[in-house]
């Protein structure tokens, strides 16, 4: 029997705030950051399970310890029964009562959960020599059911219709993986979007995404009125007509704020506006689209669980789904909402950009083409040019398109050299007198 010997985990932080990179209305100095955990096992194969926790900077160090916290249910443990039922994995540590109580299942202990569920992941996609979106694919519906948590979902998923929507994809993926594989998925791109950035900087990198292929850009908005007005006439000034611009909020606003600010930018046609307001606040989202229709509000990268995003659906708070790769219970609770969305027949775009997002959400959103939406139309990955090259398989973006990844795993795993010259070190405090 081969065991769990090692959960190590890694406080991990880049200095992106010296270049504004990631700036935005809420966040304007984030230094991108990775709570970092590998899971080691004595199973002879030389294979170990990579995964994270993004933040951007201070308290980095608390969800290190939360994952810390986890390894008493895992050291010891039969890695071969954890990895054959990912859903009894999954139900081990988010059935802890008191670890519950820390949550239940949000907040630091619940991303700290999904962290090691998805290192687990990434070690069972590299046992099977897939990379994790293809692994995910071939899985039966059966078997991609029996790892969903159904409870609080009933009242709008049940696991009947579940496994109705994915055998009703079951019949095309082999044509979806081909044309994956020689195709990639759409990609949409912030990286002009910066609050921080000049003018002149918005303008190039408008122009640059453009002429790179991607086809839609984003820009941050939420800290004055004017100000968004006027850096939204400069993005639209730098491309195309009618070329889709998607603004975003960052949780800036209360309703009558969001309503009023939304309309005050209409002429310049957004292709969606995201995170209005509060990402708990079901009833808010909901009043904001109804009043700005039909303009569409997303939301999801800060949305803490599957109740939430039930909650959203079943309130028509949005219109485009964006999860995000490690702020809920791993990919479980994600496979939960990929099928929440095709159930309610709205879109996921998933949200990325950060430190590793990109290489782990990619294999979602292709797992969603091809086993559970069937389809591309309306969607496409976030895509953030940062960081990339701390990955032992970094994300391939050509074109405006996701290449489809062919390493075995999940994406997740850095490289050593980076992990030991980003660890962070707390600083030493100055003292009160120079030394004689």
């Amino acid at each position: 029997m081969a065991v769990i010997t090692a959960v190590d985990t890694f406080d991990i932080r880049f200095p992106t705030s010296l270049s504004l990179d990631g700036s935005d209305a809420m966040n304007p100095d984030p230094d991108y950051s990775a709570a970092y955990v590998t899971i080691t096992t004595d199973a002879g194969d030389g294979l170990t399970g990579h995964a994270f926790v993004f933040t951007i900077g201070r308290g980095n160090d608390v969800e290190v310890a939360a994952i810390r916290a986890l390894r008493d249910h895992l050291e010891g443990a039969d890695v071969d029964a954890l990895l054959a039922d990912m859903g009894r994995a999954a139900r081990l540590l988010t059935h802890d009562s008191q670890l519950r109580w820390l949550g239940p299942e949000k907040g630091v202990m619940h991303m700290a959960i999904g962290a090691v569920l998805d290192a687990l992941w990434d070690l069972r996609a590299k046992r099977a020599g897939e990379p994790l979106w293809l692994h995910l694919s071939r899985l039966s519906a059966e078997e991609l059911v029996s790892v969903v948590d159904f409870r609080y979902l009933t009242d709008a998923l049940t696991e009947t219709e579940a496994l109705e929507i994915l055998r009703a994809a079951e019949p095309g993926r082999q044509e979806r993986i081909r044309q994956l594989q020689a195709i990639g998925y759409p990609a949409y791109t912030t990286t002009p979007g910066w609050l921080g950035y000049s003018d002149d900087k918005l303008a190039r990198l408008c122009r640059e995404a453009v002429a790179d292929g991607f086809p839609q850009i984003k820009l941050k908005v939420g800290a004055d009125l004017d100000e968004d007005r006027r850096r939204l006439r400069i993005a639209r000034e730098n491309v195309p007509a009618g070329f889709p611009i998607a603004i975003d909020a960052n949780q800036r606003w209360g309703v009558d704020e969001a309503i009023e600010w939304i309309r005050g930018v209409a002429e310049f046609d957004p292709a969606w506006v995201e995170e209005p307001t509060s990402p708990d606040d079901v009833l808010a989202h909901a009043a904001i689209a109804r009043a700005v229709a039909p303009v569409r509000i997303a939301t999801g990268e800060h949305v803490q669980n599957r109740i939430v995003f039930k909650q959203l659906l079943q309130a028509e708070g949005m219109a485009v789904m964006q999860i995000d790769a490690t702020r809920v219970g791993g990919v479980n609770e994600n496979i939960a909402h990929l099928l929440l969305a095709a159930k309610f027949g709205v879109p996921v775009c998933p949200h990325a950009g950060g430190v590793g997002l990109c290489e782990a959400v990619q294999h979602l959103a292709m797992f969603d083409f091809v086993a559970v939406s069937g389809s591309m139309d309306g969607r496409m990955i976030e895509f953030v040019d940062h960081l990339h090259e701390h990955f032992v398989t970094p994300v391939q973006v050509r074109r405006g398109r996701y290449l489809a990844p062919s390493s075995p795993g999940a994406g997740t795993e850095m490289l050593p050299a980076s992990i030991a010259a980003h660890l962070w070190h707390e600083p030493v405090p100055a003292t009160a007198e120079a030394p004689a």
